[in-house]
């Protein structure tokens, strides 16, 4: 079944920066972005960002004027760019969208989760 692949995930030194991809598997396929979000050990999994398709972003306060949400025009990769990273962002990285394959949506689909680690 299709499914959304993520990448770009990685350690990085604190106020570093990493973008992190989010895809279909299938190539055809585009997305109905949905948002990112992250889990920290220990802790429930939060919201980070939230984008339409049309591109419209929310922020958590936590990661405002550091992280930026898009999607490609394509509307078939959705990014999250990182800037000045902080050790408490360390988590492991969820997207989460809708999928549009051959005229069929695949809803409320989660990528596999990309660890992120900061380091001080």
């Amino acid at each position: 079944q299709v499914q959304l692949v993520e990448s770009g995930g990685g350690l990085v030194q604190a106020g570093g920066s990493l973008r992190l991809s989010c895809a279909a598997s299938e190539s055809i396929a585009s997305l109905n972005p949905i948002g990112w979000y992250r889990q920290a050990p220990g802790k429930q999994r939060v919201l980070v960002a939230t984008i339409s398709r049309s591109g419209s972003t929310n922020y958590a306060d936590s990661v405002k004027g550091r992280f930026s949400a898009t999607i490609a025009n394509a509307k078939n990769t959705m990014y999250l760019q990182m800037n000045s990273l902080k050790p408490e962002d360390t988590a492991v990285y969820y997207c989460n969208a809708h999928i549009i394959l051959r005229g069929s949506i695949y809803p409320d689909k989660w990528g596999q989760g990309t660890q992120v680690t900061v380091s001080s």
